[in-house]
C-alpha cells in the first residue's frame, strides 16, 4: 500500500491480485487500474496476456491448486480477489479449484509477514437450494441438492472459519447469473433459436450485470466486513417466461417453444427456484447498480450488438 499525493490530498494506492482473471476479472482489473491501483491478474497459463496488458493489468502465471506456484508470486498484496472459474468442470474439478484452491490461498496469504487487508471471494447463489420460489437472503438455509453447489458451501465455510479463528479478512459475495457483453446463456440461446421454455416457464431467474458485479467487488474491497456474506443480484428476479416474452417483444422475434418433459434438466448446479434478495448489499455497503433490472442491462447489450452489426438473426419459421 502506497500513499500518493494528488491535487489537494493523499490517497492510498493498493496492490491488488485478481485470482482467475477472466471475464469478470479483466473488467474488475480495468476499473481498479482506472482508480489508480496497481493490479496483477493471475491465470493458469500465459494465454491472454495481451488482453490483460491492454487495460493496465500485469499478467502473472500460477495455478491456484499448486501452493508452490502461489509462493512464487511477487507479493505482498493489499487486496486479493478470488474469482477463479472451474472452466465448466465436474465435482472433482470443483473440489480442486474452489475448495482446495481457496484453502491454498488462505494458507499462503495468512502466512505472509504482511497479509492482505481484504480478501473477496465470488461464490454463487446456487448455494441456495430452494425450489418453491420463496425469497432468500444471506441467512437462509444453504442446502443445495447438487454436489457442485455443496462444494461451494464447503468453500464458503473455509473462509468463514478463517475469518473467525484466524482473523482472515474474507468477504463472500454470492453472485447470481452473470450477463453482459457477449454473455447471458438464455439470451444467447434465444438469439440462436435454441432456447426452450422449461415447464410452464415459472422458474425464477436471478441475474446481475457484469459491470454491477465489478461495482460490488470494489465496494466489498473497500467496506465489506470480514466474515460476512452478501448476495450480489439485481433488484428484480424474473420468471423465465416473462424474460423471454420481453425479449420477444423487444426484438420482434418469436417466443421459443416449450421443452419436452424432462428436457434441459441436466444442469451442473441443479434446478432451483427462488428470489434472491440484495437488501444487505445495498443497505450495509451502499452499493448502487447501473443496471438494477434485466430490462436496463439487456437493452444496453442489444443496443451494443446492434451498433456492432452483430444482431443478425432470422426467426425460425412457424406454421
Amino acid at each position: 500500500m502506497i500513499e500518493e499525493f494528488v491535487g489537494r490530498g493523499y490517497y492510498w494506492v493498493m496492490r491488488v491480485l485478481i485470482v482467475g482473471c477472466g471475464y469478470v476479472g479483466v473488467a474488475l482489473g480495468a476499473e481498479l487500474v482506472k482508480q489508480g491501483h496497481e493490479v496483477l491478474g493471475m491465470r493458469r497459463s500465459a494465454e491472454g496476456e495481451t488482453e490483460l496488458s491492454a487495460v493496465g493489468i500485469k499478467p502473472v502465471v500460477a495455478d491456484v491448486t499448486k501452493p508452490e506456484e502461489l509462493a512464487q508470486l511477487p507479493g505482498p498484496f493489499d487486496w486479493v480477489v478470488n474469482c477463479v472459474s472451474s472452466t465448466k468442470g465436474g465435482v472433482e474439478e470443483y473440489r480442486a479449484v474452489y475448495l482446495q484452491g481457496t484453502r491454498n490461498l488462505v494458507e499462503w496469504l495468512a502466512a505472509s509477514p504482511t497479509p492482505p487487508k481484504k480478501f473477496v471471494y465470488t461464490s454463487s447463489t446456487s448455494v441456495y437450494g430452494q425450489t418453491d420460489g420463496s425469497p432468500v437472503k444471506e441467512s437462509s438455509p444453504t442446502e443445495p441438492a447438487s454436489e457442485t453447489s455443496r462444494v461451494l458451501v464447503e468453500t464458503e465455510r473455509v473462509l468463514v472459519e478463517a475469518a473467525q479463528q484466524r482473523k482472515f479478512p474474507a468477504v463472500i459475495l454470492r453472485v447470481a447469473g452473470i450477463y453482459g457483453p457477449e454473455r447471458g446463456h438464455l439470451f444467447l440461446q434465444y438469439l440462436k433459436n435454441e432456447a426452450k421454455i422449461e415447464g410452464q416457464g415459472e422458474r425464477i431467474i436471478n441475474m446481475v450485470h457484469r459491470d454491477d458485479l465489478v461495482t460490488a467487488i470494489v465496494t466489498a474491497l473497500k467496506s465489506g466486513r470480514a466474515g460476512e456474506v452478501y448476495n450480489v443480484v439485481d433488484d428484480e428476479p424474473i420468471a423465465q417466461i416473462h424474460f423471454l416474452r420481453w425479449l420477444s417483444e423487444t426484438l420482434g422475434k418469436w417466443m421459443p417453444p416449450f421443452a419436452a418433459e424432462g428436457e434441459g434438466t441436466g444442469r451442473k448446479r441443479g434446478i432451483t427456484n427462488k428470489k434472491v434478495q440484495n437488501r444487505k448489499l445495498k443497505m450495509e455497503m451502499g452499493c448502487q447498480f447501473k443496471y438494477p433490472n434485466f430490462r436496463k442491462g439487456y437493452t444496453a447489450e442489444i443496443q451494443r450488438l446492434d451498433q456492432a452489426g452483430k444482431l443478425d438473426f432470422k426467426p425460425e419459421p412457424r406454421e
